[in-house]
């Protein structure tokens, strides 16, 4: 079992910045590919950013070249870096983390808002 806690959400205007973490607990040994998604209101979940245990990253369309993703394998803790934010940038932001046993857990989300 793996535990996620989300923080660093808020409310900013836009063209400002904020960054997320998520930490880890329990079985972080197992812990592979680490993940940011966010849902606005009425929308799917989406997928904003992803870093393998190696390091190597992707992200959406969106959000390239605004966002960073990043990860500390001793802390256990998946970073989001948001520069630049825009109004549709709003959504509640999820850690999502997959393990080496193919198992997949999810944060409880953090509120991220960003005014015109």
């Amino acid at each position: 079992q793996v535990q996620l806690v989300e923080s660093g959400g808020g409310l900013v205007q836009a063209g400002g910045s904020l960054r997320l973490s998520c930490a880890a607990s329990g079985s972080i040994f197992s812990i592979d590919v680490m993940n940011w998604y966010r849902q606005a209101p009425g929308k799917e979940r989406e997928l904003v950013a992803t870093i393998t245990r190696g390091g190597s990253t992707n992200y959406a369309d969106s959000v390239k070249g605004r966002f960073t993703i990043s990860r500390d394998n001793v802390k256990s803790t998946v970073y989001l870096q948001m520069n630049s934010l825009k109004p549709e940038d709003t959504a509640v932001y999820y850690c999502y983390v997959t393990t080496i046993f193919y198992r997949g857990y999810w944060g409880q989300g953090t509120q991220v808002t960003v005014s015109s």
